[in-house]
């Protein structure tokens, strides 16, 4: 059973990411940290614009339904991952924007002498901060596999699957959102400096 304040934030936070266009049709998925054998994720092929309580299901840290009926998000285990791995992390939010999935499919990701990358957390802005890239892959699993090693190595401020879209987390749902948020400016201001290039 997902908490009603869970399930409330997740569905407030779906509404958000639908108006600024960054989980087209049933794409996307978000997910909070119920306790520490459970989360609560939107269930697969929901609008995320369009959310009630009742699609917000539970799921165990291997991704496995614990509300009976539901069908998880396919990439439930790359939320799952990030939960295990970083027990700091209280909410993981996925979008498909457009600047998200067009610059991911143009190579590396580096972000230099943003303002705004004081949003993670760094003590200035004169540095340079590197987005991830995966490869996309039908495989979750596998894929989640090939992503682990590198997150534990240098957790990064978020992640790309390449052609897909973007991975954002923090301590809270809505702290999860200020960080995506700060993310996709970033990602529209890379996008807007290589078209006028």
């Amino acid at each position: 059973m997902v908490p009603a304040g869970h399930g409330a934030a997740l569905v407030e936070i779906g509404r958000r990411m639908d108006g600024r266009g960054w989980v087209p049709g049933s794409a996307g998925n978000l997910s909070a940290r119920i306790d520490d054998s459970a989360i609560g994720i939107t269930r697969s092929g929901v609008h995320k614009g369009r959310l009630t309580e009742a699609d917000i299901m539970a799921v165990d840290y291997h991704g496995a339904a614990l509300s009976p009926g539901l069908k998880p998000s396919a990439e439930t285990l790359l939320h799952c991952q990030l939960y295990r791995l970083f027990p700091p992390v209280g909410a993981v939010l996925h979008g498909h924007s457009v600047a998200a999935t067009v610059l991911s499919m143009l190579g590396p990701i580096t972000f230099s002498n943003y303002e705004i990358l004081k949003a993670f957390g760094f003590a200035t802005h004169e540095l340079d901060v590197t987005l991830p890239v995966y490869e996309n892959d039908q495989d979750i699993a596998r894929l989640a596999g090939f992503i682990e090693p590198l997150l534990i190595r240098e957790p990064p401020i978020g992640y790309v699957i390449a052609g897909h879209g973007v991975y954002a987390w923090g301590t809270s749902v809505e702290h999860a959102y200020w960080r995506l948020e700060a993310l996709e400016f970033l990602l529209d201001c890379e996008l807007e400096r290589r078209r006028i290039k």
